[in-house]
């Protein structure tokens, strides 16, 4: 219980005793099932149920055994036995084309060899002309260089000085010099020509130059 205050405390009052709050039980509702329960049992009509030993065994029929399962159940691998039957058929079928491949891999019994098929004939091309020394020349026929004289070589020459800045008031004495062959470098330089050697007057120099200039009396 609670301390009372002491005397002369602004609280002076009696102490509160607890009290205790009594609920009463609603049973009115479980009254109410029980009540609507017998009333509908007492609108019930029974039913006979038969005896079972009075059946005839005339009416019931056998049925076939049943073949136990494989251990595993066949599932083990994810496949029942008509996918091992397919699966056991391409084993088959890949072993057989195996052993075909091998037999035509496999050389004759006969032990004569393959004839080599003949390989074609080169087909014959234009081989380039010689010149005086014998050698074929890379640059074409009438090549000109440096160490050539003749009428080849003024002509050359004449043309050359047609051309503005190449051949300025340079010789016309039928010597292929290392002046002649400067000029020339610079021709195919200026012009861009790249099938001949650089300062040799060839096949592709000679169509350029001609093409440029008019020929010579």
């Amino acid at each position: 219980m609670p301390t009372p205050p002491a005397s002369g405390s602004p609280d002076d009052r009696p102490p509160l005793e607890p009290i205790v709050v009594l609920r009463p039980r609603r049973t009115d509702a479980l009254a109410e099932l029980f009540k609507e329960m017998e009333q509908g049992a007492a609108g019930l009509e029974p039913v006979a149920v038969p005896d079972p030993h009075s059946w005839d065994e005339g009416e019931t029929q056998e049925l076939p055994p049943v073949r136990a399962p494989a251990p595993d159940g066949g599932r083990r691998f994810g496949f029942g036995s008509g996918l091992r039957r397919a699966a056991v058929t391409v084993a088959v079928a890949a072993a057989a084309l195996v052993g075909f491949g091998c037999a035509l891999l496999l050389p004759g019994r006969s032990g004569e060899a393959a004839t080599p098929a003949p390989s074609p004939s080169p087909t014959a091309s234009a081989e380039p002309t010689p010149t005086a020394s014998g050698a074929a020349d890379p640059d074409g026929a009438g090549t000109l260089r440096e160490g050539d004289s003749g009428p080849a070589v003024i002509d050359l020459q004449q043309r050359l000085r047609d051309i503005p800045d190449v051949y300025h008031n340079g010789s016309t004495d039928g010597r292929y010099d290392a002046t002649l062959e400067a000029a020339v470098a610079r021709f195919q330089l200026w012009y861009g020509i790249r099938g001949d050697e650089t300062g040799v007057y060839g096949n592709d120099t000679r169509q350029a130059l001609e093409s440029r200039t008019a020929a010579t009396g």
